[in-house]
C-alpha cells in the first residue's frame, strides 16, 4: 500500500479534528500572534452574554397642547320676534325674507285709525286740566276756594296729563322697528293682513359674530375656560377661530353634559345657523413623547406601555395614549429623556441584556443608525432572538 493517501488522509483528520474540538483553542493562538485584534473578536469580549441587539430612539418630552374636542352647531348670536303691541292692520309692503335690516328700520306700519283724534282730546282735555288746576290754585290761594277742590282739580290734571302720553305711546306701536341689525328670517306680515295684540310681524336674526354650540361631557368640563381659543371645522371644511363666552353651571339631566359657547366673527354672514360644526377648545398643554405607534407594546398584565433601554438592560414604561397622527402618536407617562426601544422590543423581557443602536430619524422616516459610542454594533444579517 501507498504510504502518501495514508499521510494525507491522517493530516486532514488532525485538522478536523482541531477544528472541530480545538476550534477555541486555536482561534486564540492566531489572535495572539496576530499584530491587533479584530473588531469582531473585541465585540464578542465586550457584549454580555445573551445579549439582544436592538434599535432605539432617544426621545425628549415635548409641549402638548391638549384640547378638549366635542360635536355641535352653529347658532344665532340674537335673535327676536317682533309682535304688535296693539290691533291694527298693516299698511306697508312687506319685506323679502333674507333681506338685511338696520337698527331702526321699520318692517311693519299699521293704520293709525283713530288714535290721533284720541291723541288731539287726550291733548284738549290737558289743556282745559292745566286751565282748571291754575284758577283753583289763585282761588285757593285768595282763600275762595277749599283745599279739597284745589287738590281735585290738580288730579285732573295729572289724569289729563297721563291721557296725552297713553296716546301717545299708542301711536308709537304703530311702526315696528328692527331693534338691532340682521336679517329677516321669513317675510314680514303681508300688507292689508290684520294684527292683533301678540301677532308676528317679523323674526330678526344676527349673524355677526355667530356662535357655536358644543356639548362638553363631565369628565372634561374642569378643563374648559372662558375665553379659551375655539377652533371650528363646518362640514364644508372651512375652518373658523373664535373664543369661549359661555360654560354652563348645569349639566343636561338626560345626557350629563355642559352646553359650551364660543363666539366668531362673521361680517359676511356666510356661515349660517344650524350648520354642524367639529370644535376643539383649547386646554392646558402636557409633556408627551411623539413615537412610531410600532413601539407601543402589552405586558405580561396587558398594559400598554413601550420598551425602554437604561444602562444596557431592558425594561417595560407603561404609558398613556393622548392622540393618534399619520406620523406617530403622542405618549405621556415616560420621564423627560428616555432611550425607546423601536425594533426588537418584542423579542426581549422586563430585565433582558441589549444591544443598543441608537436611530436618529423621526417617526415614519427612513432610519439612520448612529450606534452609541462604546457599544458594539450588532450583525445586520442577524435576527433578533427571545432572551433565555
Amino acid at each position: 500500500m501507498r504510504p502518501i493517501p495514508i499521510i494525507n488522509a491522517v493530516l486532514v483528520l488532525g485538522v478536523l479534528y482541531l477544528l472541530v474540538f480545538e476550534r477555541d483553542r486555536l482561534m486564540g493562538f492566531a489572535g495572539k500572534s496576530g499584530s491587533q485584534p479584530t473588531a469582531e473578536i473585541v465585540a464578542q469580549a465586550e457584549t454580555p452574554e445573551g445579549a439582544v441587539p436592538v434599535q432605539a430612539v432617544a426621545s425628549s418630552a415635548r409641549a402638548l397642547d391638549q384640547g378638549v374636542l366635542t360635536r355641535g352647531q352653529t347658532e344665532a348670536a340674537r335673535r327676536v320676534e317682533l309682535r304688535a303691541e296693539t290691533s291694527a292692520r298693516v299698511i306697508s309692503e312687506p319685506l323679502a325674507k333674507g333681506h338685511a335690516v338696520a337698527q331702526g328700520d321699520v318692517l311693519c306700519a299699521l293704520d293709525p285709525g283713530t288714535r290721533p283724534a284720541a291723541l288731539a282730546e287726550a291733548q284738549a282735555r290737558l289743556i282745559e286740566a292745566r286751565l282748571n288746576a291754575t284758577a283753583a290754585q289763585k282761588l285757593q290761594a285768595g282763600g275762595y276756594r277749599s283745599d279739597t277742590s284745589a287738590a281735585s282739580a290738580q288730579s285732573a290734571l295729572q289724569a289729563a296729563t297721563a291721557g296725552v302720553e297713553a296716546a301717545q305711546t299708542e301711536l308709537t306701536r304703530l311702526k315696528i322697528i328692527a331693534p338691532f341689525a340682521g336679517i329677516l328670517e321669513g317675510e314680514t306680515a303681508e300688507l292689508g293682513s290684520f294684527l292683533a295684540s301678540g301677532g308676528l310681524c317679523a323674526t330678526v336674526i344676527a349673524l355677526n359674530p355667530i356662535k357655536l354650540v358644543g356639548y362638553v361631557p363631565e369628565t372634561e368640563i374642569d378643563r374648559v375656560k372662558m375665553g379659551a381659543q375655539v377652533g371650528g371645522r363646518l362640514a364644508t371644511g372651512r375652518e373658523i377661530l373664535g373664543r369661549v363666552t359661555y360654560v354652563a353651571q348645569s349639566a343636561d339631566p338626560t345626557t350629563r353634559t355642559f352646553t359650551v359657547e364660543a363666539e366668531v366673527a362673521n361680517p359676511d354672514a356666510t356661515i349660517r345657523e344650524g350648520q354642524t360644526v367639529e370644535m376643539i377648545i383649547a386646554a392646558d398643554g402636557t409633556k408627551a413623547h411623539f413615537l412610531p405607534a410600532s413601539a407601543m407594546t402589552l405586558n405580561d398584565d396587558g398594559q400598554l406601555g413601550v420598551r425602554i433601554a437604561r444602562d444596557g438592560v431592558a425594561h417595560f414604561a407603561p404609558v398613556t395614549f393622548l392622540r393618534d397622527t399619520a406620523d406617530g402618536v403622542w405618549l405621556a407617562g415616560l420621564p423627560e429623556r428616555v432611550e425607546v426601544i423601536v425594533v426588537g422590543q418584542d423579542y426581549v423581557t422586563e430585565g433582558s441584556p441589549v444591544i443598543v443602536t441608537l436611530v436618529d430619524h423621526a417617526p415614519g422616516d427612513v432610519a439612520r443608525d448612529t450606534p452609541r459610542p462604546g457599544t458594539p454594533e450588532p450583525n445586520a444579517a442577524s435576527t433578533p432572538a427571545p432572551a433565555q
